[in-house]
């Protein structure tokens, strides 16, 4: 910065050619936190700097692309080496556009450029000078909790939220030197997510992400009940940005094996179920990640059905993200390794979901995976066949459409899982034609398919008494032959 760093600027307000005619319109027309401190310009798209100041990106680009720092008013000089996007201010400045008679466009890159280029060629031929024309006041930067507060947050609950509020994704998050051993130890990074300003909690939990991506020794050091403590109130905040990488940063914490009963045993899951239901949609998927993540862990598995998870983890399913449905279906199988969640589930009318799903051909291998859970309890078994699964399974194995061996193999394990409902699954099967196409497996299916489709005929061939329905084999020994891998598809 050399001698530019004592210097203060001197250039007419605003720059932009659209307002040149009409300053003190501007001045009035925009609240003054919503104008680029560089240009003078409405920000349409803020973003935090590492030093803390909030700029357009246009005019950071600008600066970033000829070489220019600024000095600010108070003698400050920005850092631009980290961009974040300020959502939360960026929400609130759509939604005055949207609210105002305001329709101006945003100024293109090589407008902004042009005056950047025109500011640096001031700043560099002016002294200091106490007669100067100072930098107006409504330009200062502004490091207020009002400069990245939204003037009226919407509430958690809202499913269906405009463009202006989607989350950031992790590529938002463009650079960030990370020290460990420094501010983002795990004291600077606790003393962040529990501040009452917004922007700190932003810079906490990013910091988090960033710092447990990809070291799994930070998963392990940083995952401590203060820590969870302060994420706990920020998963459900009503800030894109905080809540979106506060989510993230749990996903990341969860991943080590050691993390996975602390961070239920912290109270984590009900704010997560939270999100999952009314979230910010990439939050919802990284909530989806979470709640799957956790279950992996056997001494979770009962806590987390206990605690509501199932029912929007079901809902989910049909979410437009196909990260959210992964996800959801595979924390649903692990949740539905325990009877008491295989229950639940089918009370809460999973299994109506579950098989329209496999029908339309959506996700149809994970899907099977569940299935094949319930088939292991008595009311799964029931409400699947209620549900019409024998014809839907034999009508996949007839098509033989299959993506492959493994989804194949999913679906004649749930086939088999349902055999065990006797005469009834008897009936049914004959009525779909089952045998021909359990003999087709036999040729062609996998050793594992193979093996269960040969049970599942032997099932089929056995007559019963023609009075009564009393069985003249013994099923339990037929049957139950591998009954302790039916479940492990």
């Amino acid at each position: 910065m050399g001698s530019i760093a004592k210097q203060r600027w001197r250039f007419p307000f605003p720059w932009s050619p659209t307002h040149t005619k009409k300053p003190q319109h501007q001045k009035k027309l925009h609240p003054t936190d919503f104008l680029c401190p560089i240009t003078g310009t409405l920000m349409y798209d803020p973003v935090i700097v590492s030093s803390g100041h909030t700029f357009d990106r246009n005019s950071v680009q600008a600066c970033l692309s000829i070489s220019f720092t600024p000095t600010l008013p108070d003698g400050s000089v920005p850092d631009f080496k980290t961009l974040i996007p300020n959502l939360a201010l960026k929400s609130t400045i759509l939604n005055y556009i949207i609210s105002s008679s305001f329709r101006s466009k945003p100024l293109d890159s090589n407008s902004v450029l042009e005056i950047v280029k025109e500011i640096k060629i001031k700043a560099s031929t002016t002294t200091v000078d106490s007669e100067l024309t100072p930098w107006p006041s409504h330009l200062s930067s502004s490091s207020s909790l009002e400069s990245v507060t939204p003037a009226t947050p919407l509430p958690l609950t809202t499913t269906t939220r405009p463009s202006c509020y989607s989350s950031s994704s992790s590529s938002d998050v463009e650079t960030l030197t990370l020290n460990p051993t420094s501010e983002h130890n795990e004291n600077g990074i606790v003393a962040k997510i529990k501040s009452a300003l917004v922007y700190e909690q932003e810079d906490g939990v990013v910091s988090l992400r960033n710092i447990t991506r990809t070291g799994e020794s930070a998963r392990a050091d940083l995952c401590t009940p203060q820590l969870l403590s302060g994420m706990r109130s920020l998963i459900t905040s009503k800030y894109a940005s905080v809540q979106v990488n506060c989510v993230a940063a749990l996903v990341n914490l969860s991943l080590e094996k050691r993390n996975k009963v602390k961070i239920v045993r912290a109270g984590i899951v009900p704010p997560l179920i939270d999100v999952l239901r009314g979230g910010f949609p990439e939050a919802q998927e990284h909530a989806a990640g979470a709640l799957f993540s956790l279950s992996l862990d056997d001494q979770n598995k009962t806590a987390i059905g206990v605690l509501g998870a199932l029912q929007p983890l079901v809902h989910a399913l049909r979410s437009d993200s196909s990260r959210a449905r992964s996800d959801s279906t595979l924390a649903l199988y692990h949740l539905t390794l325990v009877e008491s969640n295989r229950v639940k589930l089918v009370k809460l009318g999973g299994v109506v979901v579950l098989l329209d799903m496999v029908r339309s051909g959506y996700m149809s291998a994970r899907v099977l995976l569940v299935l094949g859970n319930l088939g292991a309890s008595v009311e799964g078994r029931a409400a699947m066949l209620n549900g019409g699964a024998v014809g839907c399974f034999v009508d996949m194995l007839k098509r033989d459409e299959f993506d492959s061996e493994l989804t194949r193999e999913s679906c004649v394990a749930a086939l088999y899982g349902l055999s065990f409902g006797g005469l009834r699954f008897k009936g049914l099967a004959k009525e779909v034609g089952v045998e021909e196409v359990l003999q087709n497996v036999e040729e062609r299916g996998t050793e594992r398919a193979k093996a269960k489709a040969r049970r599942i005929l032997a099932f089929m061939r056995v007559r019963y008494e023609e009075e009564g329905e009393e069985e003249t084999v013994n099923w339990e020994e037929l049957l139950n032959s591998e009954e302790g891998s039916r479940t492990k598809l």
